[in-house]
């Protein structure tokens, strides 16, 4: 059963998503050190079992390995920037038509500066959705899909289960196998074990699809007008453009389009109105739907907090969330961007701890 106290699996995407944009607004290593830090302190007091500290352990290990990366390419290909030079490596002269590419040659401070706060953007990105992945529920957010994509949902939800079944179903053929004395391993025990779970896989195959056609599975309600139909296609397709180019546009930072923030805002409202117009087709019950509360509310808005505070950093003094290692100086942070970085902190207040089980300890006699 759902604690009703936890934030909702789409308020963690949600606040990941907010994290993931201020990460790819700035270019201020600070700023992206503490929202790093942010994502590490909310996962580490909040990660609810083992399973989801090795998924939250592998995203690590990944955003390491991009650093790692960036850094390596920069030294061996990157962009030579004047500067500051460390060491140089032997160069390698290239024709004409490859212009700006280098191999080889002087390594500066300043390009290694770059290529890390590069390396940095794309390991907070990561995480940060690493944690969404690791902190929420995949069931409780296909289940929360509107109508429209309840088959896409029944869907993802089959593959998901799909690997573990998978594998289940080998363990009990390679463990009859043994028992009967046959081989499990080897060529011989590879074509022993396949056809049995070919079958198994059929078998279940065959029963999912006769729950759902018992459940009316795919059925649908009457098509509506052919002149609201188009309606709602047109309206998806001009909100998903809308969104595109003002997402784009709010991401870059300086963009010729007029207004992107309220491009993306309208892009978004005009998908939400033709995915709730397109869900009147389909009919689908939902039992005990997890509610979207206040602290979902609170939790999702927060990640956004840092990306509010430098729309507004900006429009007060533009540049001001970027950095360049060109002189190359210390980052200055406003005191405005940290605090609205740190306010993504706050769900570490609404989101209740994780109840861990207690391991099974000897009994302590009391003695009268």
């Amino acid at each position: 059963m759902r604690d009703d106290s936890r934030p909702h699996a789409a308020a963690w995407w949600l606040w990941a998503a907010g994290l993931a944009v201020a990460a790819l607004r700035t270019t201020n290593p600070l700023i992206l050190l503490v929202l790093g830090a942010v994502v590490a302190c909310v996962t580490v007091a909040r990660l609810p079992d083992d399973q989801a500290r090795r998924t939250m352990r592998s995203f690590v290990v990944l955003a390491a390995l991009v650093v790692s990366l960036r850094l390596v390419l920069q030294v061996l290909v990157g962009q030579r920037l004047p500067g500051h030079v460390l060491f140089s490596l032997p160069s390698v002269s290239l024709p004409d038509w490859a212009r700006g590419v280098s191999i080889g040659g002087p390594v500066t401070v300043e390009s290694l500066l770059v290529a890390l706060v590069g390396g940095l953007r794309l390991a907070v990105v990561l995480v940060a959705f690493g944690a969404a992945n690791a902190l929420s529920s995949a069931r409780e957010l296909l289940r929360s899909l509107p109508p429209v994509a309840h088959e896409a949902a029944v869907a993802v939800t089959v593959a998901l289960s799909f690997v573990p079944e998978l594998f289940a179903s080998v363990a009990r053929v390679r463990d009859a196998r043994m028992l009967r004395g046959r081989p499990s391993r080897g060529l011989a025990g590879i074509r022993g074990i396949t056809v049995p779970v070919l079958e198994d896989a059929l078998e279940h195959s065959v029963t999912l699809a006769a729950s759902m056609g018992a459940r009316g599975f795919g059925r649908r309600a009457a098509r509506p007008s052919v002149g609201r139909h188009l309606l709602t296609v047109g309206a998806a397709l001009l909100g998903s453009i809308l969104l595109l180019l003002g997402g784009y546009g709010s991401l870059a930072g300086s963009s010729p389009l007029p207004a992107p923030l309220a491009m993306a805002i309208l892009g978004v409202a005009l998908l939400i109105l033709s995915t709730m117009t397109s869900a009147r087709r389909a009919i689908r019950t939902r039992y005990r739907p997890a509610p979207f509360g206040l602290r979902s509310v609170v939790c999702g808005l927060s990640g956004w907090a840092p990306v509010g505070a430098g729309i507004v950093l900006d429009a007060v003094d533009p540049g001001a969330t970027a950095w360049t290692p060109s002189p190359l100086v210390w980052p200055s942070v406003s005191p405005l961007l940290l605090m609205g970085t740190l306010l993504a902190l706050l769900p570490l207040a609404v989101a209740p701890a994780p109840r861990h089980a207690r391991a099974p300890g000897r009994r302590r006699e009391v003695v009268a």
